[in-house]
């Protein structure tokens, strides 16, 4: 984490594309409308280029040798959630019909604790594989990073085909590019009122509350019929510097009707209406106004709705903001650049200026409530900080929810500031937050303004989709028209109606470890979490060639297993194993190093584990000398 600022060139102004003009009116004796012109195709050098060493390179070649050339029928309308349909996180929606596809959302999930030294997780791209031709599109409904993230590590090795979004979407998109040696991206920003012709899909938008501005629901009109996306979205009569929802658009597309409705189900196990940032708003500013000492507000880097309104309110009481965290000041320099913050340059403070003004006039905002190890709140709270010491009369602020595995962390942090006898403000004991999702009752509002036919809820565990279902269960809608749908699985949509197949597409876990995508998989996390819990023991035995005899004593090494010098005993014990297993092996025989290394470690590991009772990593070294 860069904890001084960096100095950004002033960036020119993003220009947006032109809205594509309505199409002409069909004649009446057209049998079908007339198919819009594709984009002209790239030269068969350039396409097979990201198709063959960079997909390599990318990871999503671990179905090595299966390209799905199965062509969707002309009638067909495919649609696939490839990511976010059984976690919170890596979202992502493929939309298929003949030789088009489009994709909504490219997102990144964070790792849980069983899933140790991993960065993040990626949706699968295989099935694009061989597809990459087809690909009109990337749409992108809001710049949070379980929406966008991925983008860097999927997009150019799928074809890097147009990536549409909304301004401050497009500018965090194109300011964390700058991060990857990759190919540059190709990305259009749009305005809600753009529609975009891709192939045979007519997509739009229309604008849904969130915490970050630049929000929007996605419709994509197929020859088949209209499906809507909703994104991340609340319904928020008071909110901070955008409108409310666009009701009279949603509730126009429920008119013309609706085929299927894919809806966010974060939130959906939560009785009543979502909190309104005005609310909020009143709270934090009765916080910054009464405040004794420095008030330091935690919360995500990407909550601009939130630091918006912290910065806005603290220039009206007269105090000075300081930013701490990388992705904080990033974000809070786009949005500047866009108009969406606008504070006085004397509001804002550098670090080193933080001792010059008195601490009851400032105001810290800062990442870190999520309890990340190196993230600034928690450099604060250990005395890891270099400028920032806590004080008996300094407020700490969580303004944020507790993402689902990362509890623990954040009450340790809590505790922390506690001890040092700090205030400590969440959202349990004031409303200093408000969630970006919506609870039950935004949902029925929704579901009765767009009549679906068919509801998929998305984006949540399983047991979030399962409350999202039985929300359109209560609205009537029957069962066989709500798809319940896991990672991979594959719906069908024709003018006749809809169904949910058995059919899945590859749609594991593709992980990111550093610099590697994808080489990291399940048997290595096995491996991780087996050292993190018994340790490792290494036995490196030499024998004679000839004589068939171990050479002097086994070498044994363990690491997280139990004290080196308690090992004395244990390790007498296990050079009587080898020794014996030698022999056994042997038979007058040459000995065969791979039969010995398996022998050596299920004996030493029966004996660990009847010894002790645990069963630590055995690696087995042979050395023939």
């Amino acid at each position: 984490m860069v904890d001084t600022p960096v100095p950004q060139p002033k960036r020119p102004k993003i220009p947006t594309i032109p809205v594509r003009p309505p199409m002409p009116p069909r004649q009446p004796q057209a049998p079908r409308p007339q198919q819009a012109a594709r984009p002209p195709q790239q030269s068969a050098q350039k396409q097979a280029a990201p198709a063959t060493a960079p997909v390599a390179q990318s990871g999503f070649d671990k179905f090595r040798g299966k390209i799905f050339k199965k062509e969707n029928g002309s009638d067909k309308l495919r649609v696939i959630v490839l990511g976010g349909a059984e976690e919170v996180g890596r979202n992502c929606t493929l939309l298929e019909y003949g030789n088009d596809i489009i994709i909504i959302d490219l997102g990144l999930e964070f790792p849980n604790e069983e899933m140790p030294g991993v960065d993040y997780i990626i949706p699968n791209m295989t099935y694009l594989k061989g597809k990459e031709k087809n690909i009109r599109g990337v749409i992108i409904t809001h710049g949070h990073y379980d929406h966008i993230g991925a983008i860097p590590h999927t997009v150019p090795f799928i074809g890097n085909p147009p990536i549409f979004a909304l301004p401050v979407g497009a500018a965090i998109i194109k300011r964390r590019q700058t991060d990857f040696q990759t190919r540059p991206l190709n990305v259009k920003v749009t305005k809600i009122t753009d529609v975009l012709q891709l192939g045979q899909f007519k997509v739009s938008f229309f604008h849904i509350n969130h915490n970050i501005p630049d929000s929007a629901g996605i419709v994509v009109e197929t020859p088949v019929g209209t499906v809507l996306h909703t994104g991340d979205w609340k319904f928020d009569f008071h909110p901070t510097g955008t409108e409310h929802a666009d009701f009279q658009r949603i509730a126009d597309l429920g008119k013309k009707g609706v085929l299927c409705l894919m809806g966010d189900s974060t939130n959906s196990m939560n009785a009543g209406h979502q909190v309104s940032e005005k609310v909020i708003g009143e709270e934090l500013e009765r916080i910054i106004e009464k405040a004794k000492g420095r008030i330091i507000f935690g919360t995500f880097a990407s909550l601009l709705s939130r630091v918006k309104q912290i910065l806005e309110i603290s220039e009206r009481l007269g105090k000075k903001v300081v930013l701490d965290g990388f992705s904080m000041k990033t974000n809070v320099e786009i949005a500047k650049e866009l108009g969406y913050i606008k504070v006085s340059t004397s509001t804002l403070i550098t670090m080193e200026q933080i001792d010059s003004v008195p601490q009851n006039r400032v105001v810290v905002v800062c990442t870190g409530a999520q309890g990340e190890k190196n993230a600034a709140l928690n450099r604060i709270a250990t005395d890891e900080h270099r400028a920032i010491k806590i004080d008996p009369t300094d407020t700490v602020v969580f303004s944020s929810s507790v993402i689902p595995g990362n509890e623990n962390a954040v009450q340790r942090l809590k505790d922390i500031f506690y001890r040092k006898r700090a205030t400590v403000i969440h959202k349990d004991i004031m409303d200093v937050h408000a969630g970006g999702h919506a609870y039950k009752e935004d949902i029925k509002l929704l579901l009765a303004l767009t009549k679906p036919r068919y509801y998929v809820p998305i984006e949540g565990n399983h047991f979030m989709l399962r409350e999202n279902a039985s929300v359109a269960y209560s609205m009537g809608m029957k069962e066989e028209n709500v798809f319940v749908v896991d990672n991979g699985q594959v719906m069908e949509f024709t003018k006749e109606g809809g169904k949910l197949t058995k059919e899945k597409i590859p749609a594991e876990h593709v992980f990111v470890d550093g610099l590697g995508v994808g080489d990291v998989s399940q048997v290595v996390l096995r491996d991780r979490k087996e050292l993190s819990e018994d340790g490792m023991v290494v036995v490196v035995v030499k024998f004679d060639a000839k004589t068939l005899r171990v050479v002097g004593t086994p070498d044994i090494t363990s690491r997280g297993f139990i004290f080196q010098k308690d090992m004395t005993e244990i390790n007498d014990a296990i050079t009587v194993i080898v020794t014996k297993a030698l022999s056994a092996s042997n038979g007058g025989n040459a000995v065969d190093p791979a039969a010995l290394r398996d022998k050596v470690r299920d004996e030493v590991g029966n004996f660990l584990f009847a010894r002790m009772e645990r069963r630590p990593m055995i690696v087995p070294v042979i050395m023939e000398v």
